[in-house]
């Protein structure tokens, strides 16, 4: 008892801790290589797995035997590539050759979605996840922020959190711009339903030309109080994938970037501990050791 006690009180120590996210396991090899990598020799702690993807079960396991303390979510997908139900399951979300519609076209959609049609989507990814790594996902967010597009997409997410009691990424911040200021008008009376766990603070800055050392520096001085998850897109890139997705090379930079022990510097310095989303679960479900450790 006291022993539990004394582990309760140092956390209790650390007021500020910092969950590294990045976003696209699976996107390809080389990206979720380039991931691993930013979690053996850098900062990462966290990643989310796109399941519609024919290589990510791989992927997880090579995370599972290389990256064991590496976090593990599911990247809900709903703007690309093909869904994992059956065409005649999900008509509301596909085109013709039952593909995902793109980004802009989901929008334009958002009325017309059938949210049983998401849910059975999605619940089918959080499926594949546990069937490729043997347990549910330690989080759950979404590709392009996919399931805060709507007040509908958001209770999709919020009830499979619910269902596979799990914390989710919460991207909304008081710097939320245009569109996402919209949005927030919903979110107060979902939160209060559901009562997802989440961590306290998101940070996306780190991000296409603001991904920096310096930028991420300032963002690591200026942390606030309590959990924060930094959004972020590290990975090797190859040559085919520069023609396939518009954040292609800036991944490479990332990467570079998270490894940079100037970064591991400053975390240190500031006394931030760095976590992944398992320490969000209920004290007595918690994954121990979830501080991430850095490699000499």
């Amino acid at each position: 008892m006291q022993i539990r006690i004394i582990k309760i009180l140092k956390e209790w120590e650390i007021s500020k801790s910092l969950i590294f996210n990045a976003d696209d396991y699976g996107r390809s090899p080389e990206i979720s290589e380039g991931i691993r990598a930013a979690h053996k020799y850098g900062v990462v702690t966290s990643t989310t797995c796109m399941m519609n993807i024919a290589t990510t079960a791989d992927d997880i396991s090579l995370a599972l035997k290389e990256s064991p303390m590496l976090g593990l979510g599911v990247h809900l997908v709903l703007t690309m590539g093909q869904p994992l139900s059956a065409h005649g399951a999900v008509k509301s979300l596909t085109d013709q050759q039952g593909s995902f519609f793109k980004y802009g076209q989901v929008l334009k959609s958002l009325p017309n979605l059938n949210s049983e049609e998401v849910r059975t989507e999605w619940q089918a990814q959080i499926d594949a996840f546990i069937k490729a790594a043997g347990k549910k996902p330690d989080h759950l967010d979404s590709h392009h922020h996919a399931s805060y597009f709507s007040p509908a997409l958001f209770r999709v997410m919020l009830e499979l959190a619910k269902e596979y009691d799990c914390p989710i990424r919460f991207p909304f911040t008081a710097r939320a711009p245009g569109e996402w200021g919209k949005m927030q008008r919903y979110v107060p009376d979902l939160l209060n339903e559901f009562k997802p766990r989440r961590p306290d603070h998101f940070i996306a800055e780190f991000y296409d030309q603001q991904a920096t050392s310096d930028v991420l520096i300032k963002l690591i001085n200026e942390l606030g109080e309590g959990v924060s998850e930094l959004m972020c897109h590290p990975g090797f890139v190859p040559d085919a994938f520069v023609n396939e997705s518009t954040y292609n090379t800036l991944r490479q930079r990332e990467l570079g970037i998270l490894i940079d022990p100037a970064i591991r510097n400053a975390i240190e310095e500031r006394e931030i501990e760095l976590i992944n989303f398992a320490r969000l679960q209920p004290p007595d479900r918690r994954i121990e050791n979830t501080g991430h450790r850095f490699l000499n």
